[in-house]
C-alpha cells in the first residue's frame, strides 16, 4: 500500500490548522457542508485561545495526476501544536512520520520556536519540505523570508514552496511534494519468526466513556484486527481488539489496520494507567517492545486542591483521566495545613499549566485552588537525611545527600543545608535589531548569561543566553512582548543544575507561616520578590475586627512587611461632655478587645490571594 506519513511544524499561529483545512477540502475528506475553521482542534479551549493545545492525525487520499483524491495515495497527517510548552506533543507526532512540512509565515520570517521544532524533526532525520505561508498579506517578505530559509536548511530556493493557506492556493503542489519526497514507511526487521507477528507504537491515547481507553497506534509490523488478543508490553496488559480504523478526523471503523498505517485500537480497558503514550500494542507478550518516548520532565510545579474537601476522590479521577491524554502532566497525593488534600502536579510550563487547569474545570467540573507555580530544585545536605526532611513524603532521594524538591513547604531547615542548586535553560530569542538593548537587559535583570548574537538578516537577530528557569516560568515572554513591541519570540531548553544562593522567603499572616505562599527565591531578590507579595496580599485580603500584619521572612529576618488595618468602630461617638479620661477608658476596652480578638482570629486565604502571588 502506497503510503505517506507527515506532519505539519511550526512556530504558533503561522497557519498550521488553516493548512490542514485546505488539504482536507483539496483530498475530499469531508464535503464542504462538514467543513469548518480550524478542523482539526477539538477543544472549544483551542479554538477561544486560537492555539493547538493536542495533536491531531486525520487521514486523506491525494492523486498527484489528476489533483484529486480519488484513487491516490494514502496520507496520515499529524497537526502539532506550536508553542514551547507543548514540545513533547511535538515529539510523539515527530516519531510516527517520515517527514514533515515546516511551515514560516512570509511576513513574520523565521522565529525562535521555528528553530526549536525544526531541530527535533532533524533529531528524527525527517525529510522537511519548506514552506511560506501567508503571501496574500500586503506586509509579506517572500524574498527575504526565503533567503533565511535557504541560510536555515541549505535547500536551494526553487525547493521552496510559497503558499496562501487562507486562500487554499498552492497547497496541491504541496500535496504533490509530499508524496514525491517524503519515503515510504520504513519497513522493521520482523522481531518474531512468525508471519503473523505484529507491533505497534501507541502516540496517544483518550479515555472513552462507553468504549473505554482509545489508543492511537503508528503500527509499525504486521497487522491489526477486531477480535484479535493484543498485549501492552509495557504495563504487561492483555486487551481485546473491540474496534479498530483510520480518522477522518473521526473514528471511522476499518476491519484491519496494515503495517505503516495510522490509527486508533479501542481496547475496553476501564483502567487508565494500563494505556501508556510510548507503549508498544504487540500480538504476542514474548516480542520486543518499540523504542518509546523520553520521558518527560516536568518544568513547573503547583499544588492543585479541590475548594471543597468531598471533591478529592472526583479530583483525583479527573487528574487520572487527563494524564492519559497528556502524558507531559505529573502528579502525587500532597497534604496542606491550610487547603487539605490535594496533588502536587508537574507541568511544562505555565502556559500547560493554565491549560489543565481549564480542562479540569471545563470537562471534569471541577472547582480548584491553585498555589503558587515553582520549579524543582536539588538540595544538598549538610548531614545525611536529617530527620524533617526523612518525615516529607515529596522528596526524593536520589544520592544519601541530596533531596529533590518542587514544593518550598518541604525546604529544609538552612542549617541542614551546604548547596542549593536550581535548573538552567539556554535560552533562544528572535527579535529585531533594533530591540537588541531591550532584550538583553530583560534578560540580565533576570540573572541570564549571555552568550551569543548572529543575524538572520539585516534587521533581525537571534540571541542566545542562559538564564534560571524560574526567571522565565512566569511573566517573562509578557515582559518580551512588550519590550519588543510583540515582534520578539523565545524558545528554551534545559541545560541542567547549578548551585546559587537561594533561600526560602516565608510570608506570615498574623506571625503564622502560610506554605502555601512560600517561595524559593535568589537571595539577592528576596526582598523586592516579599514586598511585592506583601503589597499585592493586601490589596486582597479582606479586612478584620483587627489588624493583620502581612510578612515576608527569611528565616527569622522580616524582609518586607505590609499591613491591613482594622475595622474600626467610633465607640465614643455617643459622648456628649465630661472629663477626657471617659474617652480614653472606652478606647482602651476596644484596643484590649481588639488584641484578645487578634489572638484568636484567623485569616482566610482565597484563590484571588494566591493568584497575587502567581501573577506577581
Amino acid at each position: 500500500m502506497d503510503i505517506r506519513n507527515f506532519c505539519i511544524i511550526a512556530h504558533i499561529d503561522h497557519g498550521k490548522s488553516t493548512l490542514a483545512d485546505r488539504m482536507i477540502e483539496a483530498t475530499g475528506t469531508l464535503q464542504k457542508r462538514e467543513m469548518k475553521e480550524q478542523l482539526l482542534d477539538m477543544m472549544d479551549l483551542e479554538r477561544e485561545r486560537g492555539i493547538t493545545i493536542k495533536l491531531t492525525p486525520v487521514r486523506m487520499q491525494w492523486n498527484p495526476s489528476t489533483h484529486s483524491g480519488q484513487g491516490g495515495v494514502q496520507l496520515n497527517l499529524i497537526d502539532t501544536p506550536g508553542h514551547t510548552d507543548f514540545r513533547y506533543e511535538v515529539s510523539r507526532s515527530l516519531a510516527a512520520c517520515e517527514g514533515a512540512i515546516l511551515l514560516v509565515d512570509a511576513s513574520q520570517g523565521i522565529q525562535a520556536q521555528t528553530l526549536a521544532v525544526l531541530t527535533m524533526a532533524l533529531e528524527h532525520d525527517l525529510v522537511i519540505i519548506p514552506v511560506l505561508n501567508k503571501i496574500d498579506l500586503p506586509a509579506a517578505d517572500t524574498e527575504r523570508v526565503s533567503d533565511e530559509v535557504v541560510k536555515l536548511l541549505g535547500c536551494g530556493r526553487e525547493e521552496i514552496f510559497r503558499i496562501s493557506a487562507k486562500e487554499g492556493r498552492g497547497v496541491s503542489e504541496v500535496l504533490d511534494a509530499v508524496i514525491a519526497r517524503i519515503p515510504e514507511p520504513r519497513k522493521v526487521a520482523s522481531a518474531s519468526a512468525s508471519s503473523s507477528s505484529a507491533r505497534a507504537l501507541i502516540f496517544d491515547a483518550v479515555m472513552d466513556t462507553y468504549r473505554g481507553a482509545v489508543a492511537y497506534v503508528r503500527v509499525v509490523e504486521g497487522e491489526f484486527r477486531k477480535g484479535d488478543r493484543v498485549h501492552l508490553l509495557g504495563t504487561k496488559t492483555p486487551v481485546e481488539v473491540l474496534d479498530l480504523g483510520h480518522f477522518a478526523p473521526k473514528y471511522v471503523s476499518d476491519p484491519v489496520l496494515h503495517e505503516g498505517e495510522i490509527g486508533y485500537i479501542v481496547t475496553g480497558s476501564k483502567d487508565v494507567t494500563s494505556v501508556r503514550t510510548g507503549d508498544t500494542a504487540a500480538s504476542s507478550p514474548t516480542m520486543m517492545p518499540l523504542p518509546g518516548y523520553k520521558e518527560v520532565q516536568p518544568m513547573v510545579f503547583a499544588g492543585l486542591y479541590p475548594s471543597a474537601a468531598d471533591d478529592y476522590p472526583q479530583l483525583r479521577e479527573a487528574l487520572e483521566k487527563l494524564a492519559l491524554n497528556d502524558a507531559a502532566l505529573s502528579f502525587e497525593p500532597e497534604r496542606n495545613a491550610a487547603l487539605g488534600n490535594g496533588f502536587r502536579c508537574g507541568f511544562l510550563g505555565l502556559l500547560h499549566m493554565d491549560i489543565v487547569q481549564e480542562r479540569l474545570e471545563r470537562e471534569h467540573n471541577c472547582d480548584l485552588v491553585i498555589t503558587a507555580p515553582s520549579v524543582l530544585y536539588e538540595v544538598q545536605l549538610a548531614v545525611k537525611r536529617p530527620a524533617e526532611v526523612v518525615r516529607s513524603s515529596l522528596l526524593k532521594i536520589d544520592e544519601p545527600d541530596t533531596a529533590r524538591i518542587s514544593n518550598p513547604a518541604d525546604f529544609p531547615d538552612p542549617s541542614c543545608i551546604r548547596e542549593v542548586r536550581e535548573p538552567w535553560v539556554r535560552l533562544e530569542v528572535v527579535c529585531r535589531a533594533q530591540d537588541i538593548g531591550a532584550v538583553m537587559t530583560l534578560v540580565g535583570d533576570r540573572r541570564g548569561i549571555y552568550l551569543s548574537l548572529e543575524y538572520l538578516d539585516a534587521d533581525r537577530a537571534l540571541l542566545h543566553f542562559e538564564v534560571p528557569l524560574q526567571a522565565i516560568v512566569l511573566d517573562f515572554f509578557d515582559l518580551l512582548k512588550s519590550a519588543t513591541s510583540g515582534y520578539g519570540s523565545m524558545s528554551y531548553e534545559t541545560i541542567g543544575y547549578r548551585a546559587g544562593e537561594l533561600v526560602k522567603l516565608q510570608i506570615l499572616l498574623l506571625g503564622e507561616s502560610a506554605d502555601a505562599l512560600s517561595t524559593i527565591v535568589h537571595s539577592s531578590e528576596a526582598h523586592s520578590v516579599g514586598a511585592i507579595i506583601c503589597r499585592k496580599l493586601k490589596e486582597v485580603i479582606p479586612k478584620e475586627q483587627f489588624q493583620i500584619p502581612i510578612q515576608a521572612a527569611i528565616g527569622a529576618k522580616i524582609v518586607a512587611r505590609e499591613t491591613v488595618p482594622a475595622y474600626r468602630k467610633d465607640v465614643t461617638g455617643y459622648l456628649y461632655g465630661g472629663d477626657v479620661t471617659r474617652k480614653r477608658k472606652l478606647l482602651e476596652k476596644q484596643k484590649k478587645g481588639k488584641k484578645r480578638m487578634k489572638k484568636m482570629g484567623r485569616v482566610t486565604l482565597t484563590q484571588e490571594a494566591f493568584l497575587s502571588v502567581l501573577k506577581r
